[in-house]
């Protein structure tokens, strides 16, 4: 099914069964049967070839589409840390496993792409799981991971942030690891058809929004954003319908299900939406300092400082390295003393 899926997404991206077949490394032949043989399984066709104007999908085969590209931002990230939880426990029963580093972090583009890349390093392996941005500081406080990912805003808002991570965060213990910095605003629909540019114009009771889970980073920054702007979230058309990923979001929005919902720029670029900036996130890691003597975390700086790692998320929109890797103290970023 996830081969019939992504043949389907080319064909409503190009119009063209050959290319997709092509992408999907299929004989043209094959990708026509595989797409018969699902219509006849439905008993509704997938396709309509016009004169004159390609080929399309039909009503059903795009919202097929679309439901499997929900149902892949909402599960995936849930799904890796399953893997994850499988791959530690094997990991434990060999005589000598590589170096481990236990990463907690929100689920993020630069995070992923991290990870990737970290993959290819020999004798080195990263168990990484994916918890809400408060809960990753918790984890490192109780002794449950190495790094703790966590984002905090720039601007007005950063203060308040700052106010949560107290009693989490010792200044002579931990030490704080630039990432890279992120867009976050509102994903709309391409061509902006309700014209919003600020949160007020969520209050619109014919604009459908759908919102991050309670538990996320990201929708504790919409809430502020919110209360910021003197507006009740539940006065807003879709407040309480819950996505758990940025990508998951972006999908709800371009398959036509919703008109608005908040999160980062490379969600929204991914989904073909328009995007509204509305404020700028530094991506942090947190560590304890004597853990910056190991060698397996030193490597993982060496992957972060590299030029790899600057281009690959040179090409993600909205990111920006922002000095990856450079290792300050708790003063430094939090601006306050425990």
């Amino acid at each position: 099914m996830p081969i019939m899926l992504d043949l389907l997404n080319e064909i409503r991206v190009t119009g063209k069964i050959g290319r997709a077949a092509d992408r999907a490394g299929l004989s043209y032949r094959h990708a026509w049967n595989l797409i018969e043989k699902w219509s006849a399984f439905f008993e509704v066709p997938l396709l309509e070839r016009k004169q004159g104007s390609g080929t399309t999908l039909t009503p059903f085969g795009d919202k097929l589409v679309w439901a499997g590209q929900r149902l892949q931002a909402r599960l995936g990230p849930q799904l890796q840390n399953l893997s994850q939880e499988l791959e530690t426990e094997i990991n434990q029963l060999l005589p000598r496993g590589p170096s481990v580093i236990r990463v907690h972090a929100s689920h993020g583009f630069a995070v992923s792409k991290l990870r990737e890349m970290l993959a290819g390093e020999e004798n080195l392996e990263v168990d990484l799981r994916y918890v809400s941005n408060q809960n990753s500081l918790v984890s490192l406080a109780h002794g449950a991971c190495d790094l703790a990912g966590m984002h905090l805003p720039q601007g007005e808002l950063r203060k308040r942030n700052i106010a949560s991570t107290k009693g989490l965060l010792t200044p002579g213990v931990h030490r704080v690891i630039s990432f890279v910095t992120r867009e976050m605003g509102l994903m709309v629909s391409r061509g902006n058809p309700f014209g919003i540019v600020t949160p007020a114009q969520l209050l619109n009771r014919s604009v459908r929004f759908v919102n991050r889970d309670p538990e996320s980073g990201t929708r504790f920054l919409f809430d502020q954003l919110l209360a910021q702007h003197k507006i009740d979230g539940p006065a807003i058309n879709g407040y309480e319908h819950v996505e758990f990923t940025h990508a998951a979001v972006a999908a709800y929005v371009a398959s036509g299900m919703a008109d608005v919902s908040f999160g980062v720029e490379a969600a929204a670029r991914q989904f073909d939406l328009d995007f509204i900036r509305l404020v700028t996130e530094d991506y942090f890691f947190v560590c304890k300092r004597q853990f910056l003597d190991q060698e397996a975390m030193k490597r993982v700086l060496a992957i972060m400082r590299g030029a790899a790692f600057q281009t690959a998320i040179s090409q993600l929109p909205g990111y920006r390295t922002s000095d990856a890797g450079l290792v300050k103290t708790v003063k430094e970023v939090f601006r306050f003393s425990v």
